[in-house]
């Protein structure tokens, strides 16, 4: 992602997201078409439909943050972003669901507060991209729960309600756009914004049915980590000292957490045990 979103330029943020939310919408209606899964779009009821809503904005701003973060150069900050999403949503489940906040959860909590409150002084600013990306992620996960559509129809539907604002933004935009102006390579580059948008997430729903919860879990960092090394090893992005300690923390907070998720699952088939 980090790769591709800058050889969209000179498109900007806005022009590139509503291409993603345009393209996204013509290559899922293909999708569902061949799978034939219009049944479930159909039987969504008004408050589901409420609930896509919700979660589409949600992952609109999303997209839009990062989009934005990776063509101005702040890939290292997206990739913060990813690295705190877990714990903010262990932090949704106990502000929202009552979940009971453990020990090492709370640790974990405390250390990325920590982390942000020492990057917000290196950065000279909140990193607000970071806070942003992993905020809008957390909370979309969390109404996502509640939808009862699979990814591919979930996509398709979230792609419904955002492609007349996205179609409507960009015929307002007009000769302003770059779509027609740049050579059919440009082109065909914004198109395949939809193709790059719903093939991972098609993938990543087949492949959340096939491995275990607990390997699920560990990969979910690989795609911050891949971020991260992108943007310092080959944007060369500025690390100081004080920026890698704060990254050091949140990494300290990860495998805390980690570990106490780890510990937990490992105690669930013992105390089923002891149950029966």
């Amino acid at each position: 992602m980090p790769a591709f979103w800058p050889l969209l330029q000179p498109a900007g943020p806005v022009e590139i997201l509503a291409h993603r939310i345009a393209w996204s919408l013509a290559f899922m209606l293909l999708i569902t078409a061949v799978l034939r899964r219009w049944g479930a779009l159909r039987g969504l009821s008004w408050r589901g439909w409420g609930m896509v809503a919700a979660a589409s904005a949600l992952i609109a701003v999303n997209w839009g943050v990062y989009i934005h973060a990776v063509n101005t150069g702040h890939v290292v900050e997206a990739a913060l972003g990813y690295f705190i999403n877990p714990l903010v949503s262990v932090l949704l489940g106990v502000v929202v669901l009552r979940e009971r906040l453990r020990a090492l959860q709370g640790a974990a909590i405390a250390i990325a507060v920590l982390a942000v409150v020492v990057l917000a002084v290196d950065y000279g600013r909140l990193p607000w991209m970071s806070l942003v990306l992993a905020c809008s992620f957390g909370v979309y996960g969390l109404i996502k729960k509640t939808v009862p559509l699979d990814s591919t129809a979930s996509l398709t539907a979230e792609s419904v309600v955002l492609a007349p604002v996205a179609v409507g933004y960009l015929v307002w935009l007009g000769p302003a756009g770059t779509f027609l102006d740049l050579g059919a390579g440009h082109a065909l580059l914004l198109a395949s914004a939809g193709l790059v948008t719903a093939i991972p997430l098609m993938l990543f729903g087949a492949g959340a049915r096939r491995v275990p919860l607990i390997t699920m879990g560990m990969l979910q960092y690989l795609a911050p980590v891949l971020q991260f090394a992108w943007g310092v090893f080959v944007k060369h992005e500025p690390m100081p000292a004080s920026r890698w300690f704060g990254f050091a923390l949140v990494w300290v907070a990860l495998a805390v957490f980690t570990t106490d998720a780890l510990r937990s699952r490992r105690r669930k088939p013992h105390l089923l045990a002891s149950v029966e």
